[in-house]
């Protein structure tokens, strides 16, 4: 395994995490004489497989159902000290609910403290709020800290990228967990704030949410040759040197195999990746045109600007996957969880996009004239039945 410095941490963190958020029983808190046998003894021979490889960092949440219950049967069975243990709690109105919920979370995982703990979710202004106003969340946290329960403070994030920058200039954060990967860059401003103020950084889901990676279409296969896309995302991610650990949510031991494969291929991620970025990226322009290739993002309006709160970005996004890579799984995935995504995936659909008028939230979109048309014929592409987020399943 490598290792990398997180942040001012000075944790030795290794280049991939387990994540738990694949291998518990349920989504809901469950007593452990619920949990199948058979549930147990892949999440324990999981969390093995991961130590053994040298991933020693253990990740989950209270939101994770019944991963931390589970985890508590097995992480006191392993060597304490080598362990980075990882949970994360929602911040919450009432500030005593927040450390309410960390203790049920320290109890279930059967330990006296974690290394990290992650404010769960700070993705606008109201969450920020809960957490940063005098005595919220962060205050608990950090009490929480000089009691000896929590070694380092983190934030989770699926916000926009103006408000984790906004957060991370707070300087009261040790790292950050957050969306980055091939398919979505947007937050490169928010990995290099985290960088000046040497906060570690945790990429969230580089192989789900960043393309459901585990199962690519074939031609995205194709483009992404010799590498598979999954390894090939892993090093995108990894060869920036700002990125400390990508998430592997792992359902079972096997899961790390391919991705251990990067191990052999970062010294050599400069020669590696340029062809295949190239041929990504030559594919977009081809079926997209060069014009709205480089510029289909410029000046478009967020979700909070725009009638309906259509979030434009995201479905232009999501269209210009499924026709450039044939992800349409994977787009239409995630363009039927909005509008049922809360503050985790905002914004609705352009289901009504023609009783909409949007010429005055695109007038400064190079390609305002089209953009309409072009979100009907992405509601008819992507439309399918209503996600539900997988806390709620």
């Amino acid at each position: 395994m490598l290792y990398r410095r997180f942040g001012r941490t000075e944790l030795q963190m290794p280049i991939f995490s387990c994540g738990g958020m694949r291998y518990q029983f349920k989504w809901q808190d469950v007593p452990p004489a619920e949990v199948p046998s058979d549930n147990q003894a892949n999440l324990e021979a999981t969390i093995r497989h991961a130590v053994a490889v040298g991933i020693n960092h253990i990740e989950t949440a209270r939101g994770y159902g019944s991963s931390e219950m589970q985890l508590g049967q097995v992480l006191p069975t392993l060597p304490r000290e080598k362990l980075i243990v990882q949970t994360k709690v929602t911040p919450k109105a009432n500030p005593k609910d927040f450390k309410y919920e960390f203790e049920k979370s320290l109890g279930y995982l059967n330990l006296d403290y974690v290394d990290l703990l992650s404010i769960h979710g700070i993705n606008h202004r109201e969450t920020f709020e809960q957490t940063m106003s005098a005595c919220g969340c962060w205050d608990v946290a950090r009490k929480l800290q000089a009691q000896g329960k929590v070694r380092f403070i983190g934030f989770s994030t699926h916000a926009a990228c103006d408000t984790i920058i906004n957060t991370i200039e707070t300087n009261q954060f040790d790292y950050v967990n957050l969306h980055w990967y091939y398919i979505n860059q947007n937050n490169w401003r928010a990995i290099e704030a985290a960088t000046r103020h040497d906060m570690g950084v945790f990429i969230i889901s580089p192989s789900d949410k960043g393309g459901k990676l585990y199962s690519p279409p074939p031609k995205l296969v194709e483009l992404c040759k010799p590498l598979s896309p999954m390894v090939f995302n892993d090093l995108f991610c990894l060869s920036h040197s700002q990125v400390h650990t990508l998430s592997i949510g792992a359902a079972k031991a096997s899961d790390f195999d391919e991705h251990l494969q990067v191990l052999n291929l970062l010294n050599n991620a400069d020669e590696i990746l340029p062809p295949i970025l190239t041929r990504l990226e030559q594919e977009l322009i081809n079926l997209c045109g060069e014009d709205w290739a480089k510029t289909w993002h410029v000046n478009l309006p967020t979700y909070e600007q725009t009638p309906g709160n259509i979030n434009i970005p995201v479905i232009l996004w999501l269209r210009n996957l499924a026709l450039t890579y044939d992800m349409l799984d994977y787009a239409k995935m995630r363009y039927n969880l909005l509008g049922n995504g809360s503050h985790w995936f905002p914004g609705n659909k352009s289901d009504r996009i023609q009783e909409i008028d949007l010429r005055q939230c695109l007038s400064q979109s190079p390609h305002a004239d089209k953009i309409p048309q072009i979100l009907a014929e992405a509601h008819q592409l992507l439309a399918g039945e209503t996600v539900q987020r997988l806390s709620n399943s």
